[in-house]
């Protein structure tokens, strides 16, 4: 392992973990529940029947992988705020900026995910019977799994990144500054 370069297999838990909800993602959005309509003959009633609830699945299963790469990272890091110090200077502050950035798009991948995965099952399990004579089935919006993919990839990304300087700020000696005697004695006049 070189100097500040990290654990090479923290890097691929991160990647194989982040790709992994990245594959889930998209899987979810190709598999979105649509519904039809029906109009039972006997009760004269009509209702939606919608496909499989796979995408909901899917869904939670991005989420938890999302969730397992970031969990990974931050006790690996020990959230930056436990640990080792980081030594000053651009390693450091940019560290900081990986963090802040992985974890909002962190946050709002998370979002969308849980979002999309909670819209889809109510949509799939808990819409049966409706009393109208015009309306259409609702269904989750085209997008909500694809936006959640674009923020996987992107926290993918920048937790790589932040991983990367958080070792090199961790590992590089903090560089001592050497004061010359002060010329301002602090001592009373003679």
């Amino acid at each position: 392992m070189g100097e500040g370069k990290g654990s090479t297999l923290v890097h691929l838990l991160i990647l194989v973990l982040s790709l992994t909800a990245f594959g889930f993602s998209i899987a979810a959005e190709r598999r979105r529940s649509t519904g039809t309509l029906h109009k039972d003959d006997f009760t004269n009633q009509t209702y939606c029947i919608y496909e499989s609830d796979v995408a909901t699945g899917y869904g939670v299963g991005a989420f938890l992988f999302l969730l397992s790469s970031e969990s990974l990272l931050m006790g690996v890091t020990k959230c930056m705020c436990f640990g080792r110090p980081l030594a000053p200077g651009g390693n450091r502050a940019w560290t900081i900026i990986y963090f802040v950035s992985s974890w909002m798009t962190f946050l709002v991948a998370e979002a969308c995910l849980i979002a999309g995965a909670k819209n889809n099952a109510y949509h799939t399990k808990y819409r049966n019977m409706i009393y109208a004579d015009n309306f259409s089935c609702d269904a989750l919006r085209k997008g909500v799994f694809i936006s959640g993919a674009v923020f996987v990839v992107a926290t993918m990304i920048l937790n790589v990144y932040y991983y990367m300087y958080f070792t090199k700020a961790t590992t590089q000696p903090a560089h001592k500054t050497t004061h010359a005697a002060s010329t301002v004695g602090m001592a009373g006049r003679p």
